[in-house]
């Protein structure tokens, strides 16, 4: 069997028209020779999920720092859950769902420690820099920073993945320095389908992980327009316990993806779209909830910025992680020479400020803290 063809063929048998065909790909930044048996997007997927960066996710938070229990997510398992999601939502469709798994893998990799907390003083720490924007920084972790091969730096990741990532970020049409080679069209329905996937798998776990952790109690919850909806339309048992809390979670993911399903498949034949670049040339994301699934939806955003992001513990560990990064910031960028050597010989080519922004970022919670301590713990081992 030529397993070259294989690939080629099982593309060709389950993929709809207005998927992204890996063997139509845009190519790679530095050509290569293909693989026997694997398609240019699964090694994509199999290079990200090597990387140092893919494995940092594991300490880095997600909404609760990672020492504060065993069963909330990290970037890592929210991660994994945008893959599953995702690659659920593809398979329906008839897109790519290597593709989708290749970008929901990526689409995190340059988060900050401590979540968007991070993410916000470290954008504004350089903001006379360029800024950070995690998306952003993802696209420059896999084209730059991951050193993995002689030839070249970076992932050298294909066209169609390097897309997805940075068009993920909601900054994408102020960073003009990306236009010339990516445009200012929509991505690829892949691209989209891990965008809402990532918000379904947030939204559903982030409730998930403040009702185990008491942060916020059941009947509150049930005020949310769409758990009265989605949940106790469907539930018949005891509200008191866990299972009506699992439950309520997965009816709402259920929910979601099946809105989303059937709203791509109304939007696809009413635009007429019967070709990847057709998805690119229409300029509208295609890829989203229906109007009264998007209101309920937002009931859910409301009520966690409100009850839960805005709660006082997470405020508290918020500006505690801030001040540990602004502190290592202003170190670092006063004596280069704390970082280690493989960063310090960055400084002079590409400024000193970006140099520490990448050692940063790239740091998980609990690297970040212990070299806080390193530096200002006067009796901290170092």
């Amino acid at each position: 069997m030529d397993w070259r063809l294989d690939w080629r063929e099982r593309e060709n048998r389950l993929l709809a028209s207005y998927a992204s065909f890996a063997s139509k790909s845009r190519g790679r930044r530095y050509p290569e020779s293909e693989h026997p048996f694997r398609s240019p997007f699964q090694r994509d997927r199999d290079r990200i999920l090597h990387s140092a960066a893919f494995r940092r996710l594991e300490y880095k938070t997600q909404v609760f720092i990672f020492h504060e229990g065993d069963y909330y997510r990290t970037r890592l398992t929210h991660t994994l859950e945008v893959a599953q999601i995702a690659r659920t939502i593809a398979g329906a469709l008839g897109l790519n769902e290597i593709l989708v798994e290749s970008l929901a893998l990526a689409h995190d990799l340059g988060h900050t420690p401590f979540g968007h907390a991070g993410e916000e003083v470290l954008d504004e720490l350089m903001s006379s820099w360029g800024g950070f924007e995690h998306n952003l920084h993802a696209l420059r972790i896999v084209d730059q920073l991951e050193i993995r091969y002689p030839g070249f730096a970076g992932l050298n990741l294909t066209w169609e993945v390097r897309e997805g990532i940075v068009k993920h970020s909601s900054r994408y049409l102020q960073a003009k320095q990306f236009h010339g080679e990516f445009g200012t069209s929509p991505p690829s329905l892949e691209a989209q389908v891990v965008e809402v996937a990532d918000e379904i798998a947030y939204d559903s776990h982030d409730l998930d992980d403040a009702l185990a952790s008491n942060l916020i109690s059941i009947e509150e919850v049930q005020e949310i327009s769409i758990w009265k909806e989605v949940v106790d339309t469907a539930w018949r048992g005891d509200k008191r316990g866990e299972l009506y809390r699992h439950f309520g979670v997965r009816r709402i993911i259920d929910f979601l993806v099946w809105d989303i399903i059937k709203s791509l498949q109304n939007r696809l034949s009413e635009s007429k779209i019967s070709h990847s670049d057709d998805v690119r040339g229409i300029g509208v994301r295609l890829v989203d909830f229906s109007q009264s699934v998007k209101e309920l939806k937002q009931g859910l955003r409301d009520f966690l910025y409100n009850r839960v992001y805005a709660h006082y513990h997470l405020r508290q560990k918020a500006l505690k992680s801030q001040k540990i990064i602004k502190e290592l910031f202003f170190a670092y960028k006063r004596e280069p020479r704390l970082m280690p050597e493989h960063f310090y010989r960055r400084v002079e080519s590409e400024g000193v400020e970006r140099v520490v922004c990448d050692y940063i970022a790239g740091m998980t919670d609990r690297y970040a803290v212990n070299e806080y301590k390193k530096i200002f713990v006067p009796y901290e081992e170092v």
